[in-house]
């Protein structure tokens, strides 16, 4: 076990955040090298309180979008309104919409898996941030281009049929 840190100075664990004596070199426990004591309980809290946010049944499945954003910023404030609620999700730009030189720039797709999809839906339901209505039903490529053949060999014999008569 570690002994009691000094008062004159404390090292810490920058994985546990466990302080030891200044005599100590490694934690025990994680193998890692121990740092002074100068913002490392700092990074290491907010990280854990991030991490224990997340509910545990909300992290099974597969990623989902949930919901688009028109930047990143507008991304941000939405995963922050999931993870209040205990919903993990994942920013990425949208399909078709890299721009380097604007990174923040861009419409964004914010992703929760599977087992949060209702939850992450009821919560932005009621922040109004997306709609209850169904999505619009999106058309294939390939079958709007067979749409479009078909209507022009139609148009074509309608032509012909009417210069003969």
């Amino acid at each position: 076990m570690a002994e009691p840190p000094t008062a004159e100075g404390e090292l810490h664990c920058p994985a546990c955040g466990s302080a030891y004596a200044t005599s100590e070199r490694f934690c025990p426990d994680c193998k890692l090298p121990l740092v002074r004591a100068e913002g490392v309980i700092e990074s290491v809290g907010e990280r854990h309180q991030r991490a224990r946010k997340v509910k545990p049944q909300f992290t099974e499945g597969r990623l989902v979008r949930v919901a688009g954003a028109r930047n990143q910023a507008e991304a941000e404030f939405i995963q922050g309104l999931l993870l209040e609620e205990g919903v993990p999700s994942l920013l990425r730009r949208s399909a078709g919409f890299d721009v380097p030189d604007f990174l923040a720039a861009g419409p964004r797709d914010v992703l929760v898996p599977e087992a949060a999809l209702t939850t992450a839906r009821e919560v932005l339901l009621q922040g109004e941030l997306i709609s209850d209505e169904p999505p619009a039903m999106v058309v294939a490529p390939g079958r709007l281009l067979a749409g479009l053949l078909l209507a022009l060999a139609l148009g074509a014999v309608v032509v012909l049929l009417l210069s003969r008569v």
